[in-house]
C-alpha cells in the first residue's frame, strides 16, 4: 500500500525522501550502511519489506551498500532506467514502490555475478538480536 507523500515527508528524514520517493542518489561513501557489516536484515525505511540480509552483503568499494541478491525477489521490481544517459536497471520495493538503488553484472561471479547497489536511506536496519521482536523472526535462520 502506497503511503500519503505528505506523511512521508513528515516521517523520513529528507535524504530518505528524496531517495525513495524522488529517486534521488546519496552521495557515495556518506550512507551509514556502506562500511556496516552486523549481522541482522535490511529492510524498506518506508514500509518495512525484508529486502536484504547481511550474509549477502559484501563490500564492493562502490560506496554504496552492496548485496549479492535480495532477500526474496516478491519484495522487490526492477525496471529500465534510461536516465543520466546510460542504461541501468532500477530496483525498486515492490509494495511501497521506493526507489532502492540499481542492480549491475559486476558482483563476485561466485554468487551469482550480480552487485545490488542500494542507498542507506532507502534502508533500515534490523539486528540479529531484535528481528524477532520486530517481526522478522522467519529470516534469523538465514543471517546466522
Amino acid at each position: 500500500m502506497l503511503k500519503d507523500k505528505e506523511n512521508l515527508k513528515n516521517e523520513l528524514n529528507p535524504m530518505a525522501y528524496a531517495v525513495t520517493q524522488e529517486n534521488a542518489t546519496e552521495a557515495p561513501f556518506t550512507g551509514q550502511y556502506d562500511d556496516f557489516y552486523e549481522k541482522g536484515i535490511y529492510v524498506d525505511v518506508v514500509s518495512g519489506e525484508p529486502l536484504f540480509i547481511s550474509s549477502d552483503k559484501y563490500d564492493a568499494g562502490c560506496g554504496w551498500p552492496s548485496f549479492t541478491k535480495p532477500l526474496t525477489r516478491k519484495n522487490i521490481k526492477e525496471k529500465a532506467d534510461f536516465s543520466h544517459g546510460m542504461h541501468r536497471v532500477e530496483v525498486r520495493s515492490k509494495t511501497a514502490d521506493s526507489h532502492l538503488g540499481h542492480v549491475f553484472s559486476d558482483g563476485p561471479q561466485d554468487a551469482g555475478g550480480l552487485r545490488y547497489c542500494i542507498n542507506s536511506a532507502a534502508l533500515r536496519f534490523v539486528p540479529l538480536a531484535a528481528m524477532k521482536a520486530a517481526g522478522y523472526g522467519e529470516f534469523i535462520d538465514l543471517v546466522q
